[in-house]
């Protein structure tokens, strides 16, 4: 029986959340969680800048988690960060402390993918999961709405709007009177008719929550009487009238209301009394499943080496009608070349390899568009796509990567010097180069090694005068390695090299 240990890291808007758990077989048994009220989102400027304060709340949690994170392998543990960090300006500099204090690395996931995970993470905590299933999950930043059925996603979608968002903009100082409150609703509802048609069009069988707005809203009406099981419509007019009762934050008395939830409870109720009334809904479940959860099955996925990256690729292969037996022969001398530069690379699931292979079968996606300048349209494509299990960093090294496999190295100039992104490209484009012909002649007879920042490309002698072309290529490869400071330097070799 297989028992492992893994782990989670959720960067919300409003908390900072850790859960580990045990693989047996499977299926995944939550072991201990740890979660900090982190209030990221408020900590957010009009600018869009994160303030030093909320930062150090950040980084002080995430030293916390590290602790506790020691002694697990960093294929065990995965970090995630949602909204606030999407739109936060100063986040690239922010992740770099955050990385240094957690320990692991940070992904920064698109609305859409948080949607996929959230879903993945509920369904596994569903009692039928078979049932068509209208999740929502109302985040400090935004809010992700999902519909599926039998763990597959049939409706993602990610709206910007949050409980903490929520409350600083419609009750600053705790007020609460039916302006306010219609206020919020409104603009809420606003936001929900983009997709409410398309939602409802799709339809549902039940309606769950997950996550903190969720939870909290059912323990209040459900202590205070207000709902009998879970959230109803019923029950939120009740607690409506609880609230305009109250008429500001800290005269409020409700049985099952946290301290923790206090600040963020007005946005998050206004969220959801709007998806009650714009999708007609009557009565939600609470599900503990949530992101967190989704992500470590998402991870035990990849330990089980079914990566939905590669189903994403592979997808994206036959959507764009991409030449699949010319990316599969770039891949194969790409990934070849890398293994001289790097022998660890040579293992199938190394990190490295894995990117240049999907880089390599996705290289020429952009012909889709335009064949000119098609390595430019490529890169935007995977830059802006929806892709499923890919982080917007993945997407982004991946669009990096591609934009880089032809014409002016120059354009990605900026990539730190020290990056293995670097190794990627040079493999990338002598394997693009190589192939130019698509004449299905394999891996060729050809080497390469590493001087310093330069590359030592070396080829079996004789081999470059029967090619014309690929020479003439090469000597151009030579000037663009020149205008970023690099050299590429061509030697010949009397025996020939074998692939392994």
């Amino acid at each position: 029986m297989m028992q492992e240990l893994i782990a989670a890291i959720d960067l919300g808007s409003n908390s900072f959340r850790l859960q580990v758990g045990r693989i047996v077989n499977d299926q995944i048994y939550p072991l201990d969680g740890l979660k900090e009220s982190v209030r990221l989102a408020a900590g957010l400027s009009p600018g869009k800048l994160l303030d030093a304060a909320s930062q150090q709340r950040g980084l002080v949690a995430l030293q916390r988690f590290n602790e506790r994170l020691r002694g697990f392998a960093p294929e065990a543990v995965r970090a995630v960060a949602t909204n606030t960090l999407r739109v936060a300006k100063n986040s690239p500099a922010f992740l770099v402390k955050a990385e240094a204090a957690l320990g692991v690395p940070i992904e920064v996931i698109a609305g859409r993918e948080e949607a996929r995970l959230i879903y993945v993470g509920v369904a596994h905590t569903l009692p039928n999961p078979h049932r068509q299933q209208l999740v929502v999950d109302i985040g400090g930043g935004s809010t992700e709405f999902i519909i599926g059925k039998s763990f597959e996603p049939l409706q993602l979608g990610s709206l910007y709007m949050g409980c903490v968002h929520y409350s600083l903009e419609y009750f600053p100082q705790g007020r609460i009177d039916k302006h306010c409150l219609r206020e919020a609703e409104m603009a809420a509802r606003g936001e929900l008719q983009t997709i409410a048609h398309a939602y409802r069009e799709t339809g549902w069988e039940d309606a769950v929550g997950s996550s903190g707005s969720a939870k909290a809203l059912a323990e209040i009406l459900e202590q205070n009487g207000f709902s009998d099981s879970g959230i109803t419509r019923e029950g939120l007019e009740r607690l409506r009238a609880a609230l305009l009762r109250a008429g500001s934050l800290d005269r409020l008395q409700l049985a099952g209301l946290r301290s923790d939830r206090l600040p963020v409870l007005l946005g998050g109720f206004s969220i959801m009394s709007a998806v009650f009334q714009e999708f007609g809904l009557e009565r939600m479940v609470f599900s503990e499943g949530a992101l967190r959860l989704g992500v470590l099955y998402d991870l035990l996925g990849r330990y089980h080496h079914h990566d939905l990256r590669d189903a994403t690729v592979a997808s994206f292969v036959s959507r764009y009608g991409i030449d699949r037996k010319q990316a599969e022969e770039v891949g194969a001398t790409a990934c070849f070349l890398l293994s001289r530069l790097l022998p660890e690379t040579k293992d199938p699931e190394h990190p490295d390899r894995r990117f240049l292979q999907w880089a390599a079968m996705l290289h020429e996606i952009g012909i889709s568009v335009a064949h000119s300048s098609y390595h430019k349209h490529s890169a935007y494509i995977l830059a802006n796509a929806d892709m499923p299990g890919f982080s917007r960093m993945d997407q982004g090294r991946l669009a990096r990567v591609v934009l880089a496999h032809r014409g002016k190295l120059e354009r990605v100039g900026a990539i730190d010097p020290d990056s293995r992104d670097w190794l990627l490209i040079v493999c990338l484009r002598l394997a693009a180069l190589i192939h130019r012909a698509r004449d299905g002649r394999g891996i060729p007879p050809i080497d390469i090694e590493r001087n310093g920042r330069d590359f030592v490309v070396g080829v079996a002698d004789g081999w470059l005068q029967k090619l014309p072309l690929t020479a003439a290529s090469i000597e151009e490869e030579q000037r663009q390695w020149q205008s970023v400071g690099r050299k590429l330097l061509l030697r010949t070799k009397p025996v020939l090299l074998e692939a392994e």
